[in-house]
């Protein structure tokens, strides 16, 4: 009796035991559920991805492999290179993606390529969504030339790099000045030559007289695209110096001083620059140029008192004010504004880009896009909202085939020069303003007619307002 009681209870005990490993297996999933829950994925503006992704490099310090901006989702992706590093990643709410060769490993490939694939015509930049580097050729690339090319890029593995052909043929996009130039003409459009610096599409000095000066800040918030003209050249003008035609980058001052920004390869062109071919618009004299390995240059306007907008010309009469410099990023949505093709829209596509001009002249570390341009839009702003970017550089393709276009990183040549954005211009009033006063109703007004030839250009202008076109490129 008393042993089959003690076997039932025995039998009672572990039932009960049993019964609460399983209960205790249900909560526990439960419970770490509750404290280890993923953080939900987070959508990033290409600034806030920037600063959040500069913090995870820190953090994660070799183990990091480079990140882009997912566009069609605002996800921010880092490249990790094993699961034990992604936790810090997707604790900030952002996506890591485990990858197999490293920042250090694909740097290390760009410059093997340096040392051993110099071969004009070609480009290449690294691609974190791809965690490879892409090497394009474009059409020159034949022969013992992509010989050289493929046996380069063999040594290195299909894991590291992949070969791309180009349709177009790689070129600095600076342009002559004898030939009918620009972005706008008799009816504004690209197709008949005025310069965006003379009135000639009523964008210009003379076009838009002094609706631009009360842009500022006023009325559209913190540097918010405005809505009048500028009263002197801004990012995407014409510049013009000897035979060459570019654009103008972006204002900026250098200890107090006011000067621009463009492409060092058009600063190699000419000493000194003018808003109009003849030279009847001085606007300043190169201070410091550099290309080929970087291409950048800074123009110190000759006028010490001149206070050109901090601005971008948008190509239908108003502005995107430029109030900060940003970082490239992966994905990130830009815009590029020049001379010739007005403005365009895109998406960066590659860092640490080189392309071989050809010649000898080889940039490196520049802004890979998907934006297109052409010849007299160097120097040319790209910008992401009311940050500016990038100066164009060079590229492939031209506005109807599209192709791949090269920037200078802005950031770079505001180190190298000590330049900060801005030059003091743009006042404080709303967009078109009152804080211009008459002129910048005037201004609007005048823009807005000088789109037929240029002629009301000097009503309120500093311009010509002769709409005489000034040539377009070669």
């Amino acid at each position: 009796m008393s042993h089959r009681h003690v076997n039932k209870r025995t039998g009672v005990i572990a039932g009960a035991g049993v019964a609460a490993i399983a209960a205790a297996a249900i909560l526990l999933p439960n419970a770490n559920a509750s404290t280890d829950r993923p953080v939900a994925l987070r959508t990033f503006s290409a600034p806030a991805a920037t600063q959040l992704a500069t913090a995870l490099k820190a953090d994660l310090g070799g183990q990091a492999a480079g990140w882009y901006l997912d566009g069609a989702s605002g996800h921010l992706v880092m490249n990790v290179l094993s699961a034990d590093d992604a936790a810090s990643v997707t604790a900030k709410g952002a996506v890591a993606k485990v990858v197999h060769n490293s920042m250090t490993a694909l740097k290390a490939g760009t410059r093997t390529l340096r040392e051993t694939a110099a071969v004009p015509g070609t480009a290449w930049s690294i691609d974190p969504r791809t965690n490879k580097i892409v090497v394009l050729a474009d059409r020159t690339v034949t022969g013992a030339k992509m010989a050289a090319l493929t046996k380069a890029t063999g040594r290195m593995g299909a894991g590291m790099v992949t070969v791309k052909r180009s349709q177009g043929e790689f070129r600095r996009f600076d342009g002559g000045a004898a030939a009918g130039s620009s972005a706008g003409g008799d009816d504004g459009s690209a197709a008949d030559g005025g310069s965006a610096a003379d009135g000639g599409n009523g964008q210009g000095n003379g076009g838009q007289g002094n609706g631009g000066n009360g842009q500022g800040n006023g009325g559209q918030g913190n540097g918010g695209q405005g809505g009048g003209a500028a009263a002197g050249p801004i990012g995407g003008s014409a510049i013009f110096g000897g035979n060459a035609r570019c654009s103008l980058g972006f204002n900026v001052t250098v200890k107090g001083a006011p000067a621009f920004l463009t492409a060092g390869h058009c600063g190699n062109d000419s000493r000194t620059w003018s808003a109009d071919q003849g030279g009847g618009q001085p606007l300043g004299t190169v201070a410091d140029s550099q290309f080929p390995k970087t291409d950048f240059a800074l123009v110190t306007y000759d006028d010490p008192g001149a206070q050109p907008q901090s601005a971008v010309d948008l190509g239908n009469g108003s502005t995107q004010q430029i109030t900060q410099a940003a970082e490239a990023a992966v994905g990130m949505k830009v815009q590029r504004s020049g001379s010739t093709t007005g403005l365009h829209d895109g998406t960066v596509t590659g860092l640490d880009a080189t392309v071989n001009y050809g010649n000898g002249d080889i940039v490196n570390g520049l802004i890979q896009t998907d934006v297109c341009a052409e010849p007299g839009d160097s120097g040319g702003s790209m910008f992401s909202g009311n940050a500016a970017v990038g100066l164009t550089s060079g590229g492939s393709g031209d506005c109807t085939q599209g192709g791949e276009t090269f920037f200078q990183p802005v950031t770079d040549a505001l180190k190298a020069t000590g330049a900060e954005i801005g030059a003091g211009g743009g006042g404080n009033g709303a967009a078109g303003g009152t804080s211009s006063g008459d002129n910048g109703a005037a201004g609007g007004d005048s823009g807005a007619s000088s789109g037929d030839n240029g002629a009301a250009g000097g009503d309120s202008g500093a311009g010509d307002g002769s709409g005489t076109a000034p040539g377009s490129l070669n």
